[in-house]
């Protein structure tokens, strides 16, 4: 195995192993339904099971719909996009870490959703009405921080 996929395959393992800890601990440390705060009102914390995606869209869909769209078509994308990283030896390193930050979230997101049937959120950020963010999770965290670097990258033609 080559350097490169082995930088690959460890960003992503990162990534799904940082955020499958933390959701442990909040499953087990963090009573359901509860919200606590870490910086006042501002960040805090809490534990609930989002059916659905982004901000629980789709959680209302029929099992089958859910199905399709929330494991099966994420499956085959992630897989698309982790065949691409592998051949494409002319993508920079911002590129690269940024495909394999979504793709490490993606997983350890479609993980849940097979094993527990729905994702564990507990992160909440509230500025006063200025800036705020539904409940979210590591592996969102490693998603928006996977688009930050691919905009970086996309500026960026230097290979990795």
């Amino acid at each position: 195995m080559s350097s490169r996929n082995i930088l690959i395959l460890g960003l992503i393992v990162l990534n799904i192993i940082l955020d499958q800890v933390s959701k442990i601990i909040v499953r087990v440390d963090v009573i359901a339904g509860t919200e606590t705060e870490i910086f006042g009102q501002y960040f805090t914390l809490h534990n609930v099971e989002n059916k659905g995606a982004f901000l629980g869209m789709g959680s209302d869909f029929s099992p089958a719909l859910r199905i399709g769209l929330l494991l099966v078509l994420p499956i085959i994308v992630l897989a698309l996009v982790l065949r691409h990283i592998i051949k494409d030896k002319t993508m920079n390193t911002m590129t690269l870490v940024g495909f394999c930050c979504i793709i490490g979230g993606g997983i350890a997101n479609v993980y849940d959703r097979i094993v527990y049937g729905s994702v564990t959120d507990f992160l909440h950020i509230d500025l006063g009405g200025v800036f705020r963010t539904g409940i979210f999770n590591l592996a969102d965290v490693s998603v928006m921080v996977g688009m930050g670097c691919l905009i970086v990258g996309s500026f960026n033609t230097k290979k990795a």
